[in-house]
């Protein structure tokens, strides 16, 4: 990025992310005299933490009395101590804890018209006149409820002398924000809610650690998890460990489905794999609306099959645990986004929840998603069980079609032998990685073959990036060969960090032409959308690059332009987080300590931006929001501040490895610890490689998943559309040369030639970055006032988040 790129960035900057509607800029202070309350009501889910903290911080920040209401509705009206004042501090250190620290209950009193007169007084006696409300459709419902009794539960109050004439007309209305937490995922009108990535996370790593004993001893092991009305964790848990078989409530198996499963899982035996996993949702029906249970599989598959079987259900395992980066960073997404949504409140204004479209914060019609949500129970309450799924979204709908592809034991005879060497369309397609490795690069190589199997296509593994195809190490690739490869972390083909024409784009060429290979998959970083581009923009000398081409950016730094994510940047984030947790315990019992973490990322500050937000630093410093001395002095006077004025017992500080080539870390270390000197010690960490390691996280198996198998059929139809008379490929159009990724709201395939106009070749990063609008929100959220806001959400209908194709 050029220095007249970066002069926009400054620390006081409104920078938000593009909404497509004109925000309301929010300084500091700006919403002084009014008071909001938040609770958590329900189930708990892991990042209702950091959505309470969200709230009291961004409330704080405009200038607004902030109110814990405890034990959620119960707290409400029971008043009391269960209402108090928030602060700053008393937020402090709770964003990593799992649950809610405020506390939730259930309460039959506040179904009861009394109970709700209760709460109103109460709420009224502290001038709240605002609500944020975390929990499932349930507690939403309620507090919509609330809002339409407001004016005559007041008239009531009045009426019996319990409130005044100033107060009545003081409190006049309420205004309602929701926000969803449930590990189920159930909830129709956003892609994800708060929790369920967490619970995602504890499935997964029970699955993996089951499938180790259960290999040993050649088990087959009947999972049960959670999902009562919803099988999303049950599905998406399938389709991120390979799992045999999925049983889910909105789509029940055939009859007969008993006698396919145990044909299915001999079958595999036979192959020669050692373990049957099977995975199903407490909620799991059959055809007829008969309740199908762990217990019910395992006799099955014991009686019929003489396996060794074994039942684990992981109960509320599921909920415990700290929340994972994402479910952290959603809540304070969220959390910001709702208080800013009561901001622009008026009276009249419909209750809202803040949602999650894509990579979009919006705010959707509360009702609207009650009503929908209802509404797919009521299509499996008729066995219309093609509309529940259908009414359950895009993204359910991507998933469970993928996941049956690519749970089959072999591809279509018609289509591909098991080998892959013999296939109907007598086409080969390739797929490669470039790059330093990054986690979930294997799920998307396993999604490509064995989709691309199942249209008829060979498919070549180009392994060791160009160093295998210039020397020969070039195979095909199949079904069972990838079997395993999802929940692996790494790069199984091989890869390594070059460009085309480091090699030599004609020595490319050449052998692209020798193995006949009609479309190319690349999976990679900043080289691999390069060496892309480089062969794009070749195409006219050599034939052999007319062939269509997609890269799917894969790399922890996120730095490729053209996509919001990368795959492997969630892996490499919950381990920055869980490091940095486990740095700061480390100073538990040590008063006043502060670290300073070094993160990767080259020039692109993604990872300290988001990792900041994660979790919960005073200051990350990137190379894309310049930085100089009087900011880091000025960052140690606010430190100083927090530690001696507000208790504040440890700081963290992130720091991007280029972010600045004068204030490295030794330097900022040493300031930090002579200046701090009397208030504070000081520790460095640089975190190295460790942020590359690990196994891939939920988000990045899945995303991998169906990022391939978008690309698979993009690719096959640029195939078939530009094949010539005499079988030859030649596609030389823009929209043949693409980069495949998320764009807010959905996946979209950009052409590299356009990418090119947007890109910073010497520093390798995209001249503008979505996630730099978040930085403003991480310096809030550590008690910076110096920086104005934006608000984030767009307002969207139900229907317009549930149809978007996204991942």
């Amino acid at each position: 990025m050029g220095e007249h790129s970066r002069e926009h960035l400054s620390r006081k900057d409104s920078i938000w992310i593009q909404t497509g509607r004109e925000g309301q800029e929010l300084d500091a202070g700006s919403a002084t005299g009014k008071s909001l309350g938040v609770f958590t009501s329900g189930g708990d889910s892991q990042g209702m933490n950091s959505a309470v903290r969200a709230v009291v911080r961004m409330g704080s920040f405009l200038g607004c009395k902030v109110y814990y209401i405890k034990e959620g509705y119960q707290g409400m009206v029971d008043g009391g101590d269960h209402i108090i004042e928030a602060s700053w501090a008393s937020s402090s250190g709770i964003m990593q804890k799992g649950g809610t620290v405020i506390g939730s209950a259930r309460c039959a009193d506040f179904r009861q018209r009394e109970g709700r007169l209760k709460a109103a007084k109460n709420l009224i006696d502290k001038n709240i006149t605002n609500l944020v409300v975390i929990g499932g459709d349930g507690s939403l419902t309620g507090a919509n409820l609330f809002r339409q009794e407001w004016n005559s539960l007041l008239d009531e109050l009045k009426a019996t002398d319990r409130i005044t004439d100033e107060q009545r007309k003081s409190c006049s209305s309420i205004n309602i924000v929701g926000m969803v937490g449930s590990i189920d995922n159930d909830f129709c009108g956003t892609d994800m809610t708060i929790g369920t990535d967490s619970a995602l996370h504890r499935i997964i790593e029970s699955v993996d650690s089951i499938s180790t004993t259960a290999s040993s001893h050649q088990r087959a092991f009947v999972l049960e998890v959670m999902g009562r009305h919803c099988g999303y964790l049950a599905l998406v848990a399938a389709l991120a460990t390979e799992a045999d078989w999925v049983l889910i409530p909105e789509c029940p198996p055939d009859k007969g489905w008993e006698k396919t499963l145990c044909k299915k899982l001999s079958a595999e035996r036979e192959m020669g794999l050692r373990l049957n996993i099977v995975i199903i949702a407490e909620g799991a029906i059959d055809i007829e609306g008969n309740p199908i249970t762990a217990n019910m599989v395992k006799d099955l598959i014991t009686n019929e099959l003489k396996y060794d079987t074994r039942v684990t259900v992981l109960g509320h395992v599921q909920r415990g645990g700290k929340p994972t980066a994402f479910d952290r960073i959603l809540g304070a997404r969220m959390g910001a986004e709702a208080v800013l949504a009561l901001m622009d409140a008026k009276p009249d204004t419909p209750a809202c929840v803040v949602s999650l479209d894509g990579n979009q914060t919006v705010r959707v019609p509360l009702m609207e998603c009650v009503e929908r949500t209802k509404s797919v129970q009521e299509a499996m309450n008729k066995k219309n069980f093609q509309e529940a799924v259908r009414l359950r979204g895009k993204s359910f709908q991507n998933n469970l079609a993928t996941y049956l592809r690519l749970s089959k034991l072999r591809p279509p005879k018609v289509m591909c032998d098991p080998t892959g060497q013999v296939c109907s369309s007598g086409k080969k397609l390739a797929v490669m990685n470039i790059g330093a490795p990054a986690c979930g690069a294997n799920a998307a190589v396993r999604s490509f073959v064995r989709f691309a199997l199942t249209k008829g296509y060979t498919v070549l593994g180009i392994h060791d990036s160009f160093d295998g195809l210039l020397y020969g190490d070039v195979k095909p690739i199949g079904w069972t060969d990838v079997h395993g490869w999802t929940c692996q972390g790494g790069s199984l083909l091989g890869t390594k960090k070059c460009t085309a024409a480091r090699y030599g784009l004609d020595k490319v060429a050449e052998k692209l032409k020798e193995h006949d290979i009609s479309g190319l998959l690349i999976i990679g970083g900043f080289e691999a959308y390069h060496s892309a581009l480089q062969m794009t923009e070749a195409r006219s000398k050599y034939d052999a690059f007319c062939i269509p081409m997609v890269v799917i950016p894969c790399t922890i730094s996120n730095n490729v332009p053209g996509t919001d994510f990368s795959l492997g940047a969630d892996t490499a984030l919950n381990e920055i987080a869980d490091i940095c947790d486990r740095i700061k315990q480390s100073a538990t019992g040590t008063k006043r300590r502060v670290f300073i973490v070094e993160v990767m990322g080259g020039y692109c500050g993604y990872l300290a931006t988001m990792a900041g937000l994660a979790g919960g630093a005073d200051a990350a410093y990137i190379y894309e929001d310049p930085f100089n001395i009087t900011n880091l002095r000025d960052d140690v006077i606010h430190l100083k501040n927090k530690i001696i004025q507000l208790g504040v017992q440890r700081g963290l500080i992130l720091r991007n490895e280029n972010a600045n080539a004068n204030y490295t870390t030794d330097f900022i270390h040493q300031m930090f610890s002579e200046e701090g000197k009397g208030s504070f010690t000081c520790r460095k960490n640089v975190l190295g490689h460790m942020q590359q390691g690990g196994v891939p996280s939920p988000f990045d198996r899945n995303y991998g998943t169906k990022m391939a198998s978008k690309a698979v059929d993009y690719m096959i139809t640029k195939v078939e559309e530009n094949t010539t008379e005499d079988g030859k490929i030649k596609s030389c159009t823009k929209d043949s040369a693409v980069l495949l990724g998320m764009c807010r709201r959905q996946l979209l395939f950009t052409p590299l030639e356009e990418l090119r106009e947007i890109t910073d070749f010497d520093k390798r990063i995209q001249h503008d970055q979505w996630w730099l609008r978040l930085r403003p929100l991480l310096r809030i959220l550590a008690k910076h006032s110096e920086v104005a806001y934006q608000t984030e959400g767009v307002p969207l209908g139900v229907d317009e988040v549930e149809d978007e194709d996204n991942a």
